[in-house]
Formats: structure tokens, C-alpha cells, sequence
């Protein structure tokens, strides 16, 4: 959480202004973690759903329509959901989970599960483009469903797994600005608190610019990545 300093139209600006000097990396720091144990979260539990998705659909490795139309179903409910009206909605569900709703940590269980889904149609998306032929090989050579999955989708839809990744990435920046105006802390919280409400313009430019630093360099990363994984 971030701390309350009072402060007025007429204090000090920019480097001297304690906003800036005491609280702007803490919520730096609140950011970055709420962003990373999310998206990790997000990766882990949206892409077996993803492969499901894609396995469970007509032609995929195991079609199962009703399976299928269940789970995408939940996956469309979950994403049709406005992020805010999200989050406040499973507020009680947060509060069992972290045993609060306020702080980064809290807000991960709201991004998390506003994330999975987005994530998992990505990633069926992306394995959907892997060759038909690089996967029928693996059939006839006796492999299992599973490592079909693992070993020749993931594998050969990685570079655009990656971009995919960056884009949950950056989307999670920008929501995790939205959880800081209800407490979730981080930069969000800071820009609303005392670069919005507390009418401190340097408070306002400061964390935006961090946010577009963010956003830059996570797209560069992913790009880099995404390039030296590519190797066909």
C-alpha cells in the first residue's frame, strides 16, 4: 500500500517534492511485481487452457464439441466482463484468497483472472497456425497427445507465443494502473491519489512517463526474444 503524505498546490515540485522523492519507486516496485506475478500466473494456468481449447475443437487433436463449447463459453463470460466491474465483483472471493482487497498483492487475483482467458485464446490461436504436417509426422511416429502438444505446438508457435506474452504483458501495465484507483496501489494509485486529485502536475507527468517506459521497453524485450526463438 502507499502511504498518505498531505501535500497542496503550492509545495514543492520535482525532485523536492517528497510524493516523488519517498513514495514514486516504492509504487515503482508495486508495479513491476503486481505485473510479473500475474503475467507468470497467466502463463501458467492460460496455456494448458489454450491447448485445450484448440485440442478440444473440430479438427483439432481431440475434438470434443460439447467439452469445447463449455469452456470457450466460460472463457467468452470471463472476457466480456469490463475489467472494473471484474474486480469488484470478486471482491469477496480476493478478500478469501489474500485475506485483504487492498495492496498489489491483492489486486494479482483480479488481474489473473481477467487475464487466463485473453491469454488462452492467444495461445490456441497460436498453436492453430502450427503446420498440419509437422504434426501429423509426430502422430505417425507414435507420439502422444500430450507431447504433440508440448513438443511440436508450443515449439514450433514459440516466436509468436512470445509476442503473445508481450502483449498480455503490456495490457497488464495499463490494468494495473486501473486497480491502483480502487487500492490496488502501484503507479495507478500514486497518479490518481496525488497526480489527479492532489492536483501535483509533476506527480501526473512523472508516472506517466514511467508507464510509457514500461510499455517501451517491455515491447523491445519481447520483440528481441521473439526473434532469436525464431529459428525457422
Amino acid at each position: 500500500m502507499i502511504d498518505v503524505i498531505l501535500a497542496g498546490p503550492n509545495d514543492p515540485m520535482w525532485l523536492e517534492n517528497p510524493v516523488l522523492s519517498k513514495m514514486l519507486w516504492p509504487a515503482l516496485w508495486q508495479t513491476l511485481a503486481m505485473v510479473a506475478c500475474t503475467g507468470i500466473a497467466t502463463v501458467i494456468l492460460g496455456t494448458p487452457l489454450g491447448l485445450l481449447l484448440a485440442s478440444s475443437s473440430n479438427g483439432g487433436l481431440r475434438p470434443r464439441p460439447v467439452l469445447n463449447q463449455v469452456v470457450g463459453t466460460i472463457v467468452n463470460v470471463v472476457r466480456s466482463f469490463p475489467f472494473i466491474i471484474l474486480m469488484i465483483s470478486i471482491l469477496p472471493f480476493t478478500r478469501f484468497i489474500v485475506g485483504t482487497t487492498l495492496g498489489w498483492y491483492a489486486a494479482v487475483v483480479p488481474l489473473t483472472i481477467g487475464a487466463v482467458p485473453f491469454f488462452a485464446r492467444l495461445v490456441e490461436s497460436n498453436v492453430a497456425g502450427v503446420s498440419a504436417g509437422k504434426i501429423e509426422a509426430a502422430q505417425m511416429m507414435g507420439a502422444s497427445i500430450s507431447r504433440i502438444q508440448w513438443g511440436v505446438q508450443i515449439r514450433e508457435a514459440l516466436p509468436q507465443l512470445v509476442q503473445s506474452i508481450t502483449l498480455l504483458t503490456v495490457t497488464l501495465v495499463g490494468y494495473s494502473a486501473m486497480v491502483g484507483v480502487v487500492g490496488g496501489g502501484g503507479l495507478g494509485q500514486l497518479t490518481m491519489n496525488y497526480g489527479y486529485s492532489g492536483h501535483q502536475w509533476d506527480v501526473l507527468v512523472v508516472t506517466v512517463i514511467l508507464f510509457l517506459v514500461i510499455v517501451q521497453i517491455v515491447q523491445m524485450c519481447g520483440d528481441m526474444i521473439s526473434r532469436l526463438v525464431d529459428h525457422r
